[in-house]
């Protein structure tokens, strides 16, 4: 069974900074793309940063210059490190990961349960 565990949010002030990570855990063959959500209470899930196998990296405009995706294979595990952190970032933050549990198999998409970013004063 493949699971997601996410951790590091919590609440922080305007212009701080928060580093999420996200590590995958069970019996799988392989980790395709690798990303972070988040929603803010009242709003659609949105897409934050997200990164392919092969390293390219795409963020939300918003986050551009502030936000930093980052993996590592051996580890199974995707960061995303956030700084000059906005109010309007608060929302919780999904871990989600496209994984084939064996060779030849389309992959699925996973999700973590969720971690709670504040940005307040």
């Amino acid at each position: 069974q493949v699971q997601l565990v996410e951790s590091g949010g919590g609440l922080v002030q305007p212009g701080g900074s928060l580093r999420l990570s996200c590590a995958a855990s069970g019996s799988f063959f392989s980790i395709f793309a690798m990303g972070w959500y988040r929603q803010a209470p009242g709003k659609q899930r949105e897409l934050v940063a997200r990164t392919t196998s092969g390293g390219s990296r795409n963020y939300l405009d918003s986050v551009k210059g502030r936000f930093t995706i980052s993996r590592d294979n051996a580890k199974n595990t995707v960061y995303l490190q956030m700084n000059s952190l906005k109010p309007e970032d608060t929302a919780v933050y999904y871990c989600n990961a496209d994984i084939a549990t064996n060779r030849g198999e389309i992959p699925y998409d996973y999700w973590g349960q969720g971690t709670q970013v504040t940005v307040s004063s």
